[in-house]
């Protein structure tokens, strides 16, 4: 009988090499390789792991590994396959004072924001993160143009509405 620690591993080797989009067909792939587990067992280990589900190209939603880079770019990278920082999922960006709301499609807020929260560029402060919307705090000695620039890294397509 195989062990946590080989399933923890062969659980992360699936969701980096497949393209995953529920614990159902993740619990197949693991007894087709041998696993002895539950759907709750899975569940428990996918806590663990810290493997989020999040939305793809297509709207459909696939398993992610938290440490391979932002979010953002597994997300890219699976679904995309370059590894750039693409922010496909970016609609809009308005400012009102000195915050900013940047709309996304829905499920790709998260993604983004984290990306530029983990790259912490010097322009931005922080974000919180919903759905499918992005509240920004720049810093306050920034211009938008700043701060779109900034932005740009993580969403090529990005310009003031």
């Amino acid at each position: 009988m195989k062990n946590k620690k080989e399933r923890l591993l062969a659980i992360r080797e699936i969701v980096t090499e497949k393209k995953i989009g529920s614990q159902d067909d993740l619990l197949k792939l693991l007894v087709e390789k041998g696993f002895d587990l539950t759907q709750a067992t899975l569940s428990r280990d996918l806590k663990q792991l810290q493997i989020a589900k999040v939305a793809d190209k297509d709207g459909s939603y696939v398993y992610i590994l938290p440490e391979m880079g932002g979010v953002g770019k597994i997300v890219h990278t699976k679904t995309f396959g370059d590894g750039s920082f693409g922010a496909s999922g970016f609609i809009s960006i308005e400012f009102s004072n000195h915050v900013a709301v940047i709309r996304t499609r829905p499920g790709y807020a998260s993604s983004i924001a984290y990306d530029i929260d983990v790259a912490s560029p010097r322009e931005i402060l922080g974000t919180i993160a919903g759905d499918d919307t992005i509240l920004l705090i720049p810093r306050e000695e920034y211009t938008r143009e700043e701060i779109i620039k900034a932005l740009s890294v993580f969403i090529p397509n990005i310009q003031l509405k």
